[in-house]
């Protein structure tokens, strides 16, 4: 249930408000709107509203517009209120307007969400600071820093917050310096540590406190076929203790993809298991070492202004933007397997995840499937609305209309194209979740 909760709202939602993007734009042109469906056939009830039936249909997996005249090969009237009647700036406003929609709805769902609930932060920056663990030949380590250290001045700010600690060293340049002031049983030691560029294993106070807990096991990932489960504990990696979920994923990360013996605490139960990496692609677009898990996160949330909170809002729906634009270019040039794409059955697999999880991690899918569909709707193929917008401007840069015939052939290819395409993504999507 959960999941057909979850397609419904999460799939079936981004793509209606991709339509509605189309259906104002052609409003706004004076196109004139057959159909505005809420869902797709059989038509359940509706009302009309002058040229327009407004209805909702049975089918709740989004929504669709039906404009007069838009379709090619069909016989027009040549009236001035269809669409094809409309000059090729106004017919490729309105493809551009559902990826557009698309790409600002983020902004607004997480904006309404930061504004109503707050924003979300990891309850370990309300902590005080203290060294739990360092990576491996970390430049810290030997600038004095000592595990079980307690960052008691920092840059004059008296007893910092992990959050606070963050932040101040965020905003300062690399190569600048840290004054610092830690204490351990009873004694201080004064220390000066050099400020870096470098990812959170060498971060200045060492790995972020962040207990090594297993929230989530991908299946048909290295890790579901290992037998890791949720809940588990990650207790030590390669025979060494580990306090930090960082320090589990550095270790993946350089496994090279060679097998890593875990240790594991499962309820009252030790056990020992053994997991190999395999490559895939990180959050950011980065070929890596993965075994399929997420972290338990322990996620506060703190209240801010309406401004403060659109600016968080802005700037993960910019890094989302980013994130999907490095996926699309690794899969154009070869560094992303196709086998690591998800279809609509994967989507399902993470929309009934999320609703399960809260509505946080429903609105974070909905933010992230909305900009993926605005990417992809962009890209110049036949038959999505990037397609169209290059024929447009194919016909414009020629100052004529391409034929019926070579019009009616670009769609089919591009149509063909996509159903072998999503039918293999289908595929491996499906033969991962169930384990094979």
């Amino acid at each position: 249930m959960s999941t057909l909760i979850g397609i419904i709202l999460v799939l079936g939602t981004m793509i209606l408000v991709h339509e509605i993007g189309h259906f104002i734009a052609a409003k706004l042109f004076g196109v004139r709107v057959e159909v505005f469906s809420v869902g797709f056939p059989p038509r359940l009830w509706g009302i009309r509203r002058g040229d327009t039936d407004y209805r909702i249909s049975a089918i709740p997996l989004g929504g669709y517009v039906k404009m007069a005249g838009d379709n090619i090969s069909e016989e027009r009237s040549g009236a001035p209120d269809e669409f094809l009647s409309k000059p090729r700036w106004q017919r490729a406003i309105i493809a551009f307007a559902g990826p557009a929609v698309n790409l600002v709805m983020p902004l607004v769902l997480l904006g309404g969400y930061f504004i109503a609930v707050g924003v979300p932060y990891h309850s370990f920056e309300d902590h005080s600071v203290e060294v739990v663990a360092f990576a491996k030949n970390s430049r810290t380590a030997t600038e004095g820093l000592k595990l079980g250290d307690r960052i008691t001045e920092l840059n004059g700010l008296k007893n910092p917050t992990w959050g606070k600690a963050l932040s101040l060293v965020s905003e300062l340049p690399p190569g600048s310096e840290l004054h610092v002031v830690a204490e351990k049983d009873g004694a201080r030691r004064s220390l000066t540590l050099p400020v870096t560029n470098s990812p959170e294993s060498d971060w200045p106070f060492g790995y972020w406190p962040i207990p090594p807990v297993i929230d989530r096991v991908e299946p048909g990932m290295p890790a579901y076929r290992a037998g890791l489960r949720q809940n588990d504990v990650v207790t030590s990696v390669n025979g060494q203790p580990i306090v930090s979920w960082s320090q589990f994923v550095d270790v993946i990360r350089h496994s090279d993809g060679k097998p890593v013996a875990l240790g594991i605490r499962r309820e009252n139960q030790d056990l020992s298991l053994q997991v190999t990496p395999q490559r895939g692609v990180n959050e950011r677009g980065e070929a890596t070492y993965q075994v399929g898990v997420l972290v338990k996160e322990d996620t506060a949330y703190r209240r801010e202004g309406v401004s403060h909170s659109l600016d968080f809002a802005l700037s993960a729906t910019v890094n989302i933007t980013r994130q999907t634009l490095g996926v699309v270019e690794k899969l154009f040039t070869g560094k992303l397997s196709i086998r690591q794409l998800q279809s609509v059955v994967g989507i399902a697999h993470e929309s009934g995840l999320a609703v399960k999880e809260g509505s946080f991690q429903v609105i974070s899918l909905m933010a992230l499937l909305s900009i993926n569909l605005g990417i992809l709707n962009l890209l110049p193929i036949p038959i999505l609305d990037g397609g169209h917008i290059l024929l447009l401007a194919i016909e414009g840069s020629m100052r004529r209309d391409l034929s019926l015939a070579f019009k009616e052939r670009f769609v089919q290819v591009g149509f063909v194209f996509l159903v072998v395409f999503l039918s293999i993504v289908m595929y491996f999507d499906v033969t991962r979740l169930v384990g094979r």
